[in-house]
């Protein structure tokens, strides 16, 4: 490489928090949104009483992702809280087993006992808590834990992805609602799957397998709910 270029890098690791929460909300979006129209249809109800299932199933579903991880993210966060408040008790009152340990976890990974040592110390005098918190707890600022931002995400994504199976509703033919939305929500979950691994950098056909597997098995079984026992489920 010649004087003065750089090497840039394109890492995808600063996406995982969001990038989680959107494939998640979307997915649960078109799968459950999906299953609940499949199974309202199979009971043979009319369109206008699918389309008020599926309506509230959207706005519950929508409520219920932003409530359950914005829960779930802020006890991840509280407990990287707690973990940190004791590794600045720690650091203030026993500096030199800190020390010890710091040099244990890179000696550890490969390091001479000297170098790990002398790395220790100079990271230690830069930034005592960060170098802990990042090589002994495992907290990075870019996978530490955004309640907000998560619930968010999912709420907005949840609904984007159920609003899919609720308009192929208004333009399924007569009698074929059941076979349309299923066709809508597969695409769409194949196109979710494409995206998401794209997006991560994976293999966009292997995720669009994965969800496009599961959606199917979903709509699957409640329509045969909703076939057995002729009522909404």
């Amino acid at each position: 490489m010649r004087a003065g270029h750089s090497h840039p890098e394109a890492h995808l690791m600063h996406r995982i928090g969001w990038l989680r929460a959107a494939v998640l909300g979307a997915n649960d979006g078109i799968v459950s949104t999906a299953s609940l129209i499949v199974g309202v249809a199979a009971a043979a109800e009319s369109r206008e009483a699918i389309l008020l299932a599926g309506t509230a199933g959207l706005v519950a579903g929508a409520m219920s992702m932003a409530a359950g991880e914005y829960i779930s993210v802020s006890s991840q966060a509280d407990t990287e809280a707690a973990d940190l408040t004791r590794e600045r008790r720690e650091l203030a009152t026993q500096p030199e087993f800190e020390l010890r340990e710091l040099a244990g976890i890179y000696e550890g990974r490969g390091l001479s006992a000297k170098l790990a040592a002398e790395v220790a110390r100079e990271l230690t005098e830069r930034d005592a808590l960060g170098s802990h918190a990042r090589d002994e707890l495992g907290i990075t600022e870019v996978a530490t834990a955004r309640p907000v931002q998560a619930a968010l995400t999912s709420a907005a994504t949840f609904a984007v992805g159920a609003a899919l199976p609720l308009l192929s509703i208004l333009a399924a033919p007569a009698g074929a609602v059941i076979p349309t939305v299923a066709i809508a929500a597969l695409v769409a979950l194949v196109m979710l799957g494409v995206i998401g691994g794209r997006a991560g950098g994976a293999d966009p056909w292997r995720g669009a397998l994965r969800v496009t597997f599961w959606g199917a098995l979903a709509m699957a079984a409640t329509a045969a709910i909703g076939t057995l026992f002729g009522v909404v489920v």
